[in-house]
C-alpha cells in the first residue's frame, strides 16, 4: 500500500493468460474502496497462469500500469499481485495450544494459527495463505471468534494455500523489472471471491469458479469459511483454439469472434444469423452461420463445466453449496453460460461482477475485473481484521487490569 499525501492507495495487478489488468483504488476512512484508475493490455508471454517469456510479460504489465497511472494522474510504486496455475495447491490442517482456563487473547489466536500452519512444506513450495476456518475450545465447536472466552485448550482449523516458489518468483521478477515492488501475492480465486460473493452466500455455502483464459480457479465456502480451493489448467483459450482451427482464422480474430458472437448453447442461436470470419494468408473473409459457431463451442464449454463439476464433487462439499455457483472471469460473460452451467451443476448460477466499490465503478462493472478489484478488497479485509484484533487486545488488557484492581482492593 502506498501513501500519497493523506491518501492510502493500493494497486491490484491481475496477470492473466489473456489480459493484464491493473486497478488503482483509494482506501477510504470507512475501509471502502474508491476506484481511481484502470488499465488493461493484452497478455503476452503467459501460459495457463505461468510465465513463459519474461520480457513479453514485463511489457504487458508496463502497458497496463501506464494506462492506469495516466487515468489516475499519479505514479505507483507497489502492487498486490494475483497468482494462479496448476502448481497452486490446498490442504486443511489444524493446530492446538493450551490456554489453562485463561481468557483467550489475540496472541493465543496467533499462536494456535501458527500451530496449524506448522505442517511440513516442501522446500520448493511457497506459503501463500493461512485462512482460519473455525476454533474449538474444549468441547465447544464452531467458534468464529474465540477472544475473551475461557477453557483448557484451543484448537484451530485452517485452510492452507501454497504455490511453487519458482513460479511465484518469475511473476515477481516481471513486476520488479517494471520498477515496482510486490506487497503480496494472492491466489486469484480468493481475490475474486472477495469482489463478487456476499457474506450471506459464504454462510449458506457457495462455489466461485473464475473462468479465465488459461485456468479455471475454484474456491468453495461453507459456514462462512473457505474449505476447498483448486486450479484447473483448462479454460477459455481452449474455445479460442477450436474456433481458430475449425474456422481457419488467426487466433487474434478467433478471440474477437468468441468475445463478440460466442454462445454456449446452440439452441439459443438463430439458424439465419451470420457472422464474418477473417481468413488466413490474405484470403477474403467468409460469411458463416453463428449457429455453426455455437455448435463448435458447446461441446468444449460442456467439457470445461464437467471438469469443474468433477472438482466440486471430489471436494465432498457438493451438498453444502446451498447458495449455488458464482461464475466470473472473462469467459463467464459468454451468452448462454449461466443457463448451461445450471443444466450441468443442477444448482442456481449467476455471473459475479465486482460490487460495493465507489469511484469509477463503470470501468470495473464486468466479471473479467473480479480478480483485480478483489485484490483491493482483500486489503480492506486485512485492515478490518487487524483493527478487530487490536480492539480485542485492548479489551482483554483492560479486563486484566480491572481484575487486578479487584484483587488488590
Amino acid at each position: 500500500m502506498s501513501k500519497i499525501g493523506d491518501r492510502e492507495l493500493v494497486v491490484g495487478l491481475d496477470i492473466g493468460t489473456s489480459a493484464v489488468k491493473a486497478v488503482l483504488g483509494e482506501v477510504l476512512p470507512d475501509n471502502e474502496i474508491s476506484i481511481l484508475g484502470v488499465g488493461e493490455y493484452k497478455s503476452r508471454g503467459m501460459e495457463k497462469g505461468g510465465v513463459n517469456d519474461l520480457l513479453l510479460v514485463k511489457e504487458s504489465i508496463k502497458q497496463a500500469i501506464s494506462q492506469m497511472e495516466i487515468m489516475a494522474d499519479c505514479q505507483v510504486s507497489s502492487v498486490l499481485m494475483s497468482i494462479s496455475g496448476r502448481h497452486v495447491q490446498c490442504q486443511n490442517e489444524s493446530g492446538m495450544i493450551p490456554i489453562n482456563n485463561q481468557e483467550v487473547t489475540q496472541d493465543d489466536v496467533d499462536n494456535v494459527i501458527h500451530a496449524a500452519r506448522s505442517v511440513p512444506i516442501a522446500a520448493e513450495r511457497k506459503l501463500l495463505h493461512v485462512l482460519p476456518q473455525e476454533f474449538m475450545i474444549d468441547v465447544q465447536e464452531g467458534i468464529k471468534n474465540p477472544i475473551g472466552m475461557s477453557g483448557v485448550r484451543m484448537v484451530a482449523a485452517a485452510h492452507i494455500i501454497t504455490c511453487a516458489d519458482d513460479m511465484a518468483k518469475n511473476l515477481v521478477k516481471c513486476v520488479e523489472n517494471c520498477g515496482l515492488s510486490v506487497d503480496q501475492a494472492i491466489f486469484s480465486a480468493l481475490a475474486s471471491s472477495y469482489a463478487v460473493v456476499t457474506e450471506d452466500e459464504k454462510e449458506l455455502g457457495v462455489c466461485v469458479a473464475d473462468i479465465g483464459g488459461g485456468t479455471i480457479d475454484i474456491v468453495i465456502y461453507t459456514d462462512g469459511a473457505i474449505r476447498h480451493t483448486a486450479v484447473i489448467p483448462l479454460a477459455g483459450n481452449q474455445i479460442t483454439n477450436d474456433i481458430a482451427k475449425i474456422f481457419r482464422t488467426p487466433l487474434s480474430y478467433a478471440e474477437q469472434i468468441k468475445m463478440n458472437y460466442a454462445c454456449a448453447l446452440k439452441d439459443m442461436v438463430s439458424m439465419e444469423e451470420t457472422i464474418e470470419v477473417p481468413s488466413v494468408g490474405g484470403r477474403p473473409s467468409r460469411a458463416m452461420s453463428r449457429h455453426t459457431l455455437a455448435e463448435v463451442i458447446e461441446p468444449r464449454f460442456h467439457e470445461l463445466l464437467e471438469i469443474a463439476y468433477e472438482q466440486i464433487k471430489a471436494s465432498g462439499l457438493e451438498e453444502q453449496i446451498a447458495a449455488g455457483l458464482v461464475i466470473t472471469g472473462g469467459t463467464a460473460k459468454m451468452e448462454g453460460a449461466v443457463e448451461f452451467a445450471e443444466e450441468i451443476f443442477q444448482m442456481p448460477v449467476r455471473v459475479g461482477k465486482p460490487h460495493s466499490v465507489k469511484g469509477l465503478m463503470e470501468y470495473v462493472d464486468d466479471s473479467s475485473y473480479a480478480t483485480a478489484v478483489g485484490l483491493l478488497k482483500y486489503t480492506t479485509q486485512d485492515l478490518n481484521n487487524k483493527k478487530q484484533s487490536s480492539k480485542a487486545d485492548e479489551e482483554s488488557v483492560l479486563k486484566r487490569i480491572q481484575s487486578w484492581f479487584k484483587g488488590e482492593f
